[in-house]
């Protein structure tokens, strides 16, 4: 069965989670970790993501982020691009560091942004990292350490969680470190990982007990809410999932797209290719790069090999390619004359 596309929205809330290919560690030392947490914080700092929660394991990591200016799926390319080269080239390592695709699943905020703070902070005790949670209060890889006052970190979002206890910062502390406590004896939480109708509703036996009162939710693998949820955010997913069936209807090729950008920036399509410094051509290539990325789902080492450019060279070119679109509003589907 082919993936389904990831849903984003402006100001979203997602719990993303990556593991190491195979499993394998993705954090070797306390070197790795502080590599990754400055990398991410440059990220979230430079493209107004919000962080609520997360947490570093041997093999993988949970963070818990609202949307910012930026796409969340732009945001994770940079970190995970990032610092799977520094990592490569660190160890002596060749190929790919994580798994698959990471897992992304937009929630339902109201009743999911509580619970997701707690099951992701809780991950260290139940991975037998720290050993109780006077340890866990102050474990440098998590972000309860830093709700807890006992470690600084400027991009984590602090007072957004410490408001949902109460109105004063110490009585709040006070009451979310109870709150993180009473959910330890809960064990993993199936429902907050798990897939779909599952998920969003509690478990098979909540399932089974709708079924049997003639109630049925809506339900999606990819969002963590109610039906209505689930029907809304679909219902706005639309417009950017229809372009890019649209695009794959028409059969749009990397090569048209070269053709149509060069058109744009008064260029030959064959100047684009290689590694030209010129201004417009570079200004060409992050085009194509972002809109081949965002539009075309291709990967990056797609566009490498096509442009003839480093993967490093196209992980920075779409990042200047949002920001070209975006301050000259231009239209992929306009400069191929499509119609949706």
């Amino acid at each position: 069965m082919p993936r389904k596309a990831r849903i984003d929205a402006p100001g979203a809330l997602h719990h993303i989670m990556a593991r190491g290919i195979e499993r394998s560690d993705i954090f070797k030392d306390n070197q790795d970790r502080n590599d990754f947490l400055n990398r991410l914080g440059k990220i979230f700092t430079q493209t107004s993501t919000d962080c609520y929660a997360w947490v570093l394991l041997p093999n993988h990591f949970h963070l818990l982020l609202r949307t910012g200016k930026v796409p969340i799926a732009t945001v994770m390319r940079r970190l995970l691009t990032g610092y799977a080269i520094r990592f490569n080239h660190r160890h002596k390592r060749n190929g790919h560091l994580f798994q698959n695709r990471y897992k992304s699943i937009l929630c339902q905020e109201d009743i999911y942004l509580k619970e997701l703070v707690r099951y992701i902070h809780l991950n260290p005790l139940r991975a037998k990292i720290v050993h109780n949670i006077k340890d866990l209060d102050t474990y440098l890889y998590c972000g309860h350490s830093v709700l807890m006052d006992k470690h600084k970190n400027e991009w984590q979002q602090i007072d957004s969680i410490l408001t949902l206890f109460g109105a004063k910062s110490t009585k709040a502390r006070r009451l979310y470190r109870v709150f993180i406590e009473n959910g330890i004896k809960e064990g993993r939480r199936s429902d907050l990982v798990g897939g779909g109708l599952i998920r969003s509703a509690g478990g098979w036996s909540a399932v089974n007990s709708l079924r049997k009162a003639g109630i049925f939710f809506k339900s999606d693998e990819r969002i963590l809410g109610n039906s209505d949820f689930v029907e809304s955010v679909l219902a706005d997913a639309q417009e950017s999932m229809d372009q890019k069936y649209e695009l794959k209807a028409h059969g749009i090729t990397i090569e048209q797209l070269i053709h149509a950008v060069a058109d744009l920036l008064s260029l030959r399509s064959k100047q684009i290719y290689g590694t030209s410094k010129t201004r417009e051509i570079v200004k060409a290539r992050n085009l194509i790069c972002y809109w081949g990325s965002s539009g075309l789902g291709l990967t990056m080492t797609d566009l490498s090999k096509e442009l003839g450019v480093s993967l490093p060279t196209v992980s920075v070119a779409v990042r200047r390619g949002e920001k070209i679109v975006s301050e000259n509003q231009y239209s992929l589907m306009k400069l191929l004359n499509i119609n949706i």
